[in-house]
């Protein structure tokens, strides 16, 4: 049986929580290179988010979407691409987005205010971040039929979290998606909090899988913080978008995790979930997780981890000062960038920037 073919709540799951291979699983066919690399980017996507959140508390970078926890789900599945496939993410895909060619540097541009950290090298089958809630379902489900309709064979994935599936831009997505046979992987980050709000005010479906049933199409939940499952279910969803015999159909993949930070560093998590609950999920971490299933096949041992946490450090500084080496955005690009012509109400408001830009000067305005 397919894994995309199961009941959606069936969820898929290949390492327990200490690393080892369940039994009756099975480990996907990857070489020891790949399986190592994985390890690599997961542990890199950790520093880099614990550096950018105390470049935050520092001052030196604006508010920030923390992802520790999710590395599993953004890893594994953005490895299971090839390199025609479109990658369409939320906010928080920053270590995806290193797998498929954006730099560190770009992100923290991006979050430091800089509107070139949101620009995707020429070569790079990126989209831009989207803040917004579920808007990118709608982009992603749009490239994708017009993918179709050129006659390609590529896989478009668009990044999600549970709160998504309450807005109507992912229902008239999938429903889009399901009526036109569109080669997308909807994958939906479900870190069971939607800043606040729990998963269980999302919906009373008893999975987020199971909503792709509506839709017309296939539906799998996977344990998000395993991140061997995760590539597994999203190669076979990579695989149905770009069938052979052209009967392309899209998937839902429902990855099951836990941020363990706050949902942005304007966020305080502790005012909306306790202690015990985050040491629970924290149990599940897919780190040294996979680390121990590493170890176990002797792919890795304590000398190839310190140097992987050697050359992390490395290039995680150097992103950093490259990045502050970059002079800081004038405060006017924020009207640049939104309207091809600005209308008269976002016009007033730029008169009314000029003046105060006249009278105190643009390093008095980007302190305030």
């Amino acid at each position: 049986m397919s894994t995309l073919q199961r009941d959606p709540s069936d969820q898929v799951q290949i390492l327990d929580d200490e690393g080892n291979v369940l039994e009756g699983a099975t480990v996907p066919d990857l070489d020891d290179e790949t399986l190592v690399s994985m390890y690599q980017n997961m542990t890199l996507a950790r520093r880099f988010d614990q550096r950018a959140v105390s470049l935050q508390r520092q001052g030196r970078m604006g508010t920030y979407p923390p992802l520790s926890g999710q590395e599993g789900a953004q890893i594994g599945s953005v490895m299971a691409l090839e390199d025609e496939d479109w990658m369409f993410p939320s906010y928080r895909e920053h270590g995806a987005a290193l797998i498929r060619g954006l730099p560190l540097k770009q992100t923290l541009l991006y979050w430091m205010g800089h509107e070139d950290g949101n620009k995707p090298p020429e070569d790079v089958n990126i989209f831009t971040a989207s803040v917004p809630i579920a808007t990118q379902v709608l982009h992603a489900t749009g490239a994708a039929w017009a993918s179709k309709l050129k006659g390609e064979n590529k896989a478009f994935i668009c990044y999600f979290g549970d709160g998504a599936t309450s807005e109507g831009d992912f229902h008239e997505g999938l429903n889009f998606a399901g009526v036109f046979n569109t080669p997308n992987i909807f994958f939906c980050n479900n870190n069971q909090w939607a800043i606040s709000v729990p998963r269980e005010r999302q919906t009373a479906a008893k999975t987020i899988a199971q909503k792709a049933v509506a839709y017309g199409f296939e539906g799998v939940q996977v344990d998000g913080m395993d991140p061997l499952a995760v590539y597994k279910v999203t190669k076979d969803a990579v695989d149905k978008a770009k069938d052979p015999q052209g009967k392309l159909r899209p998937t839902l993949i429902e990855a099951v995790q836990y941020r363990f930070g706050a949902h942005t560093t304007a966020d305080d998590p502790t005012v909306y979930r306790d202690d015990d609950e985050v040491e629970h999920w924290k149990k599940k971490d897919p780190i040294p997780r996979l680390e121990k299933y590493l170890r176990g096949e002797g792919l890795l041992d304590d000398e190839k981890v310190e140097a992987i946490e050697q050359e992390i450090e490395d290039d995680v500084a150097e992103a950093i000062a490259e990045a502050e080496a970059v002079p800081r955005p004038s405060p006017d690009e924020i009207f640049s960038h939104v309207f091809e012509e600005m209308p008269a109400r976002v016009r007033a408001q730029w008169e009314d920037f000029e003046q105060l830009r006249e009278m105190y000067g643009d390093e008095k305005l980007l302190e305030e």
